[in-house]
């Protein structure tokens, strides 16, 4: 069994976003969330409500125990690129990206793999 949760149109680049979920990627959820309480990033504010709502729609919607939740998986898409133009000397523009993120946080229960087995054997 497995919960997610996702956060669309982050105004943080995906390649900042993914530095922080490097982090917490395959760690039990409650120290995943530690992690980003105590990460210097401004991204792991933004992670840290994503891995909130994970969880609670982990224990609330697939009545999962929140103390056998781990990340299983955390990556990061581009969203859509905003163009801006800043004035340069000589009547010359150059362009700024102003790069946007999709980011998906899976859970899974640690004993998901003995529960959906036959007689506690993984298929």
């Amino acid at each position: 069994m497995e919960a997610k949760a996702i956060l669309k149109y982050l105004r943080i680049s995906p390649r900042k976003v993914s530095i922080v979920l490097d982090l917490i990627r395959n760690k039990p959820a409650q120290l995943a969330m530690g992690i980003l309480e105590h990460t210097p990033k401004s991204a792991s504010e933004h992670l840290r409500n994503l891995l909130k709502s994970a969880i609670a729609n982990a224990t609330n919607v697939h009545n999962m125990d929140p103390s056998s939740l781990f990340v299983a998986a955390c990556f990061a898409c581009p969203g859509p690129t905003a163009r801006r133009m800043q004035p340069v000397s000589k009547g010359r523009g150059h362009r700024i990206l102003k790069r946007s993120s999709h980011v998906t946080v899976v859970l899974k229960d640690k004993f998901s793999d003995i529960k959906e087995g036959e007689n506690g054997t993984k298929d």
